[in-house]
Protein backbone atom coordinates (compact mmCIF):
# COMPACT_ATOMS: atom_id res chain seq x y z
CA UNK A 1 0.00 0.00 0.00
CA UNK A 2 0.71 3.37 -0.33
CA UNK A 3 0.23 5.45 3.32
CA UNK A 4 0.90 8.81 4.09
CA UNK A 5 2.11 9.78 7.06
CA UNK A 6 1.10 13.25 8.37
CA UNK A 7 3.67 14.50 11.01
CA UNK A 8 6.01 12.25 10.04
CA UNK A 9 8.66 14.66 11.60
CA UNK A 10 7.01 14.25 15.22
CA UNK A 11 7.80 11.43 18.01
CA UNK A 12 4.35 9.41 17.17
CA UNK A 13 4.90 9.90 13.41
CA UNK A 14 8.51 8.83 13.13
CA UNK A 15 7.37 5.81 14.88
CA UNK A 16 4.54 5.20 12.57
CA UNK A 17 6.60 5.42 9.40
CA UNK A 18 8.81 2.90 10.66
CA UNK A 19 6.60 0.18 11.81
CA UNK A 20 5.00 0.64 7.93
CA UNK A 21 7.85 0.95 6.32
CA UNK A 22 9.23 -2.45 5.93
CA UNK A 23 5.51 -3.43 4.29
CA UNK A 24 4.27 -0.30 2.84
CA UNK A 25 5.43 2.73 0.77
CA UNK A 26 5.28 5.07 2.97
CA UNK A 27 5.18 9.19 1.95
CA UNK A 28 6.39 11.23 5.17
CA UNK A 29 4.64 14.22 5.10
CA UNK A 30 5.07 17.26 7.36
CA UNK A 31 4.83 21.45 7.74
CA UNK A 32 8.48 21.73 6.98
CA UNK A 33 9.50 18.20 5.19
CA UNK A 34 9.99 17.69 1.62
CA UNK A 35 6.39 16.49 1.25
CA UNK A 36 4.47 20.43 2.59
CA UNK A 37 0.88 20.36 4.49
CA UNK A 38 -0.52 22.42 6.84
CA UNK A 39 -3.76 20.60 8.26
CA UNK A 40 -4.98 24.56 8.95
CA UNK A 41 -4.58 25.53 5.15
CA UNK A 42 -7.18 23.64 3.04
CA UNK A 43 -5.08 24.94 -0.50
CA UNK A 44 -1.81 23.07 1.42
CA UNK A 45 -4.17 19.71 1.99
CA UNK A 46 -5.40 19.82 -1.44
CA UNK A 47 -1.76 20.12 -3.09
CA UNK A 48 -0.72 16.89 -0.56
CA UNK A 49 -3.44 14.95 -2.49
CA UNK A 50 -2.03 16.12 -6.00
CA UNK A 51 1.50 15.74 -4.83
CA UNK A 52 0.64 11.75 -4.08
CA UNK A 53 -2.03 10.47 -5.90
CA UNK A 54 -3.14 7.18 -5.49
CA UNK A 55 -2.73 6.92 -1.96
CA UNK A 56 -4.38 3.21 0.10
CA UNK A 57 -4.09 5.09 3.02
CA UNK A 58 -3.85 8.65 4.76
CA UNK A 59 -2.80 8.64 8.89
CA UNK A 60 -2.73 11.94 10.49
CA UNK A 61 -0.06 12.29 13.53
CA UNK A 62 0.47 15.69 13.11
CA UNK A 63 -2.59 16.88 15.57
CA UNK A 64 -1.77 19.15 19.33
CA UNK A 65 -3.65 21.14 20.75
CA UNK A 66 -2.66 23.54 23.58
CA UNK A 67 -3.68 23.70 27.17
CA UNK A 68 -5.56 26.29 28.08
CA UNK A 69 -7.36 27.96 31.08
CA UNK A 70 -10.54 27.87 31.32
CA UNK A 71 -11.17 30.55 33.25
CA UNK A 72 -8.99 33.30 30.88
CA UNK A 73 -9.00 31.83 27.70
CA UNK A 74 -10.05 34.56 24.91
CA UNK A 75 -12.96 32.98 22.39
CA UNK A 76 -10.39 33.67 19.36
CA UNK A 77 -7.65 31.45 21.49
CA UNK A 78 -10.49 29.06 22.25
CA UNK A 79 -11.49 28.87 18.29
CA UNK A 80 -7.20 28.56 16.89
CA UNK A 81 -7.24 25.39 19.40
CA UNK A 82 -9.68 23.55 17.56
CA UNK A 83 -8.39 25.11 13.88
CA UNK A 84 -5.89 22.31 13.53
CA UNK A 85 -6.56 19.10 15.55
CA UNK A 86 -10.38 18.80 15.44
CA UNK A 87 -10.70 21.24 11.79
CA UNK A 88 -7.69 20.72 10.26
CA UNK A 89 -8.21 16.56 10.62
CA UNK A 90 -12.02 16.73 9.72
CA UNK A 91 -10.75 18.94 6.37
CA UNK A 92 -8.73 16.19 6.01
CA UNK A 93 -10.79 13.25 6.14
CA UNK A 94 -13.05 15.22 3.84
CA UNK A 95 -10.24 15.47 1.37
CA UNK A 96 -9.15 12.12 1.73
CA UNK A 97 -12.41 10.20 0.78
CA UNK A 98 -12.10 12.13 -2.55
CA UNK A 99 -8.83 11.33 -3.45
CA UNK A 100 -8.02 7.76 -1.89
CA UNK A 101 -8.10 4.11 -3.55
CA UNK A 102 -11.96 2.25 -3.01
CA UNK A 103 -11.32 0.24 0.09
CA UNK A 104 -8.63 2.49 1.51
CA UNK A 105 -7.71 4.18 5.19
CA UNK A 106 -8.14 7.15 7.07
CA UNK A 107 -7.09 7.07 10.10
CA UNK A 108 -7.01 10.39 12.53
CA UNK A 109 -5.24 11.33 16.21
CA UNK A 110 -7.50 12.17 19.43
CA UNK A 111 -6.35 12.20 22.74
CA UNK A 112 -7.63 10.39 25.88
CA UNK A 113 -7.18 11.84 29.46
CA UNK A 114 -6.69 9.12 32.32
CA UNK A 115 -8.57 11.91 34.48
CA UNK A 116 -9.80 15.78 34.36
CA UNK A 117 -6.55 17.50 33.52
CA UNK A 118 -6.08 21.17 34.50
CA UNK A 119 -6.61 23.19 31.13
CA UNK A 120 -7.87 20.15 29.48
CA UNK A 121 -11.48 21.21 28.44
CA UNK A 122 -10.44 22.04 24.84
CA UNK A 123 -8.50 19.26 24.66
CA UNK A 124 -11.78 16.98 25.82
CA UNK A 125 -13.55 19.30 23.81
CA UNK A 126 -11.80 18.22 20.48
CA UNK A 127 -10.79 14.78 21.39
CA UNK A 128 -14.98 14.10 21.72
CA UNK A 129 -15.42 16.07 18.28
CA UNK A 130 -12.83 13.73 16.70
CA UNK A 131 -14.58 10.61 18.56
CA UNK A 132 -18.42 11.81 17.35
CA UNK A 133 -17.26 12.53 13.90
CA UNK A 134 -15.54 9.51 12.97
CA UNK A 135 -18.31 7.45 14.39
CA UNK A 136 -20.57 9.22 12.50
CA UNK A 137 -18.37 9.51 9.36
CA UNK A 138 -17.90 5.78 8.63
CA UNK A 139 -21.23 5.03 8.07
CA UNK A 140 -21.40 7.37 5.30
CA UNK A 141 -18.18 6.76 3.58
CA UNK A 142 -17.96 5.72 0.14
CA UNK A 143 -16.12 3.21 -2.36
CA UNK A 144 -15.42 0.54 0.68
CA UNK A 145 -13.82 3.83 2.78
CA UNK A 146 -12.74 2.77 6.52
CA UNK A 147 -11.59 5.75 9.39
CA UNK A 148 -10.68 5.56 12.42
CA UNK A 149 -9.22 7.50 15.02
CA UNK A 150 -6.40 6.82 17.81
CA UNK A 151 -6.46 8.07 21.05
CA UNK A 152 -3.42 7.72 23.16
CA UNK A 153 -2.63 9.30 26.39
CA UNK A 154 0.69 10.25 27.27
CA UNK A 155 3.36 9.11 25.05
CA UNK A 156 6.59 7.85 27.45
CA UNK A 157 9.13 9.68 25.23
CA UNK A 158 7.38 12.79 25.49
CA UNK A 159 6.78 12.84 29.02
CA UNK A 160 10.76 12.56 29.34
CA UNK A 161 11.74 14.74 27.08
CA UNK A 162 9.95 17.12 29.49
CA UNK A 163 12.14 16.07 31.78
CA UNK A 164 9.00 14.18 33.53
CA UNK A 165 8.72 10.42 34.98
CA UNK A 166 7.75 8.37 31.59
CA UNK A 167 5.92 5.48 33.70
CA UNK A 168 2.52 7.07 33.16
CA UNK A 169 3.21 6.76 29.21
CA UNK A 170 2.57 4.64 27.13
CA UNK A 171 5.76 3.66 24.53
CA UNK A 172 5.51 5.31 21.14
CA UNK A 173 6.35 1.70 19.62
CA UNK A 174 3.22 0.46 20.99
CA UNK A 175 0.89 3.76 20.18
CA UNK A 176 2.77 3.33 16.58
CA UNK A 177 1.11 -0.28 16.64
CA UNK A 178 -2.26 1.04 16.96
CA UNK A 179 -1.68 3.37 14.17
CA UNK A 180 -1.03 0.00 12.06
CA UNK A 181 -3.52 -2.18 12.72
CA UNK A 182 -5.97 1.00 12.06
CA UNK A 183 -4.34 0.97 8.63
CA UNK A 184 -3.88 -2.57 7.80
CA UNK A 185 -7.07 -4.11 9.70
CA UNK A 186 -11.03 -3.82 9.29
CA UNK A 187 -11.85 -1.59 12.03
CA UNK A 188 -14.35 1.18 11.26
CA UNK A 189 -15.63 4.50 13.18
CA UNK A 190 -13.52 3.24 16.29
CA UNK A 191 -11.88 5.05 19.13
CA UNK A 192 -8.24 3.27 19.83
CA UNK A 193 -6.91 3.58 22.97
CA UNK A 194 -3.35 2.33 22.69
Amino acid sequence: MKVIVIGASGTVGRAVEAALSPRHEVVAASRRGPVRVDLEDGKSLDALFETVPDADAVVCCAASGPLVRLETVTDEEFAAGTAGKLLGQVALARRALRRLRDGGSITLTGGTFAAPLAGGSLGALVNAGLEGFVRNAASELPRGLRINVIAPGWIKETLEGMGLDGAGGTPVAEVARAYVAAVEGTAQGRTIVP
